[in-house]
């Protein structure tokens, strides 16, 4: 690894887009080596005993080592490779590597409403600061590709960069998701196995409970570890499931709208009806419409 970083200026362009990148970088420590090194920028400097408070965002990839994590919203914390950071804007922190161990550490600053919405919605927490996504080539390639374009300030290079960052953030919640369910906690096949139930079966008038029961674990367990975790519980699924199917039949103009409420086993008509609007905005009448072949004038 060569150690590299760079602070970035932003104009109001680059603002604008939602999220701009501030810095970025990669270090490696070594055992017994000061921390963080006397070169840092005095801006982002810091020692233990005071430890720091950031204006922006910041991820923080330990890919080899160990050390310790602390900060306002997170009690001390042992760090190892394949952890994250994620440190908050206005949140005092202070971290550092085994002196036994050193690490390797890759990172990114940035800032803006993007981040913002997804710490509000939250997908990221203070109190979560410290996430186990696990040793992944994918996430080091993103850092080192956000690195890479960050050194020569290519025109509207930032749009660029703050793409990638997004890319990056989906990444982490998604394998810090994966890495939460072990299988000792939940099997991964059961929930497939359920989605395949629920796909196979939309036309017919199946229950929850009689799903788990063919699965054979509780209707408790199973509710509360599909939602868990695919982030929806068991019957929205099946019930998007029929909806999106519904859209599908809705193109065939042979089919009236009693029957495709039939052939997907809803209650009613109006039921069908009333539900298909609440998740689409739309009538299944209107969309049917918006279907329908364009009569041509006669040309004279």
């Amino acid at each position: 690894m060569i150690n590299y970083y760079k602070y970035l200026p932003t104009s109001d362009e680059d603002e604008n887009w939602g999220l701009h990148v501030l810095n970025a970088g990669c270090n490696r420590i070594s055992k017994n080596e000061i921390y963080p090194a006397e070169q840092h920028p005095a801006h982002h400097y810091f020692n233990w005993n005071k430890g720091r408070v950031f204006d922006e965002y910041q991820v923080i990839y330990i890919a080899k080592g160990e050390g310790i994590f602390e900060s306002a919203s997170c009690k001390k914390s042992i760090i190892k490779e394949g952890t994250v950071l994620l440190l908050f804007p206005g949140e005092w922190h202070r971290f550092k590597p085994n002196v036994q161990t050193g690490w390797d550490e890759y990172w990114v600053g940035f800032k803006g409403p993007i981040m913002e919405n997804l710490v509000r919605q939250k997908f990221f927490h203070q109190r979560k600061a410290v996430l186990s996504a696990g040793i992944h080539e994918s996430i080091i390639n993103l850092m080192l590709e956000i690195i890479e374009k960050t050194k020569y300030e290519k025109t509207g290079y930032q749009p660029m960069v703050a793409g990638i960052v997004l890319h990056l953030l989906g990444q982490i919640h998604s394998l810090t998701k994966q890495n939460n369910f072990k299988p000792e906690d939940i099997t991964e096949s059961i929930i497939n196995k359920a989605r395949i139930i629920f796909r196979t079966n939309i036309d017919r008038d199946i229950s929850i409970e009689s799903v788990a029961e063919e699965l054979n674990v509780s209707y408790a367990w199973f509710r509360k570890s599909f939602k868990a975790y695919s982030g929806i519980a068991p019957h929205q699924y099946l019930l998007q499931l029929k909806i999106e199917k519904a859209k599908i039949l809705l193109a065939d103009p042979s089919l009236q709208i009693k029957e495709i409420a039939l052939l997907l086993n809803f209650k009613s008509p109006f039921y069908f009806s009333k539900l298909f609007r609440e998740k689409t905005g739309l009538s299944p009448r209107a969309v049917q419409k918006s279907n329908a072949p364009v009569k041509q004038k006669d040309q004279k």
